[in-house]
């Protein structure tokens, strides 16, 4: 059983799509924001990949999502999301956080994201920004 283990130090949503009139068609793409962070998601899972080949079947995900506390919040609300009694509900949104993150696994650590059974997510806040990610094949 293979598990590949890796960080991500910065966390960000996928943005929405966009959308561009070109004549009388209408061109989809994604915002240079979103592509930028997903290749920097691509660049840590290929040194978490060495030269392993991308897995081909079925995969289970664990992603633990480390937001950073606000600097504005007070020492009370801080030491509250240190001990995990405060939860982020803020932006961005976990869905976002997870769909740029699969895709941005696609071709390296998977062939594609739909070989993803298993998904398990945390999001916390955290002293560090990061997202820590465990594939596993199952």
């Amino acid at each position: 059983m293979i598990q590949i283990h890796f960080t991500v130090p910065q966390v960000a949503g996928k943005g929405r799509p966009r959308f561009a009139r070109q004549g009388t068609f209408v061109k989809t793409y994604t915002d240079s924001k979103t592509l930028g962070y997903e290749k920097s998601i691509q660049t840590y899972a290929k040194q978490a990949m060495g030269s392993t080949s991308p897995l081909n079947g079925a995969v289970a995900a664990y992603l633990h999502i480390r937001i950073p506390i606000p600097p504005s919040y007070s020492k009370t609300r801080q030491n509250a999301c240190i001990e995990g009694t405060e939860r982020p509900t803020k932006k961005p949104d976990i869905d976002n956080i997870v769909k740029a993150i699969l895709d941005g696994m696609n071709g390296i650590v998977y062939l594609d994201d739909k070989q993803v059974v298993d998904l398990n997510l945390t999001k916390v806040y955290s002293a560090t920004e990061g997202i820590d990610i465990m594939v596993i094949e199952v």
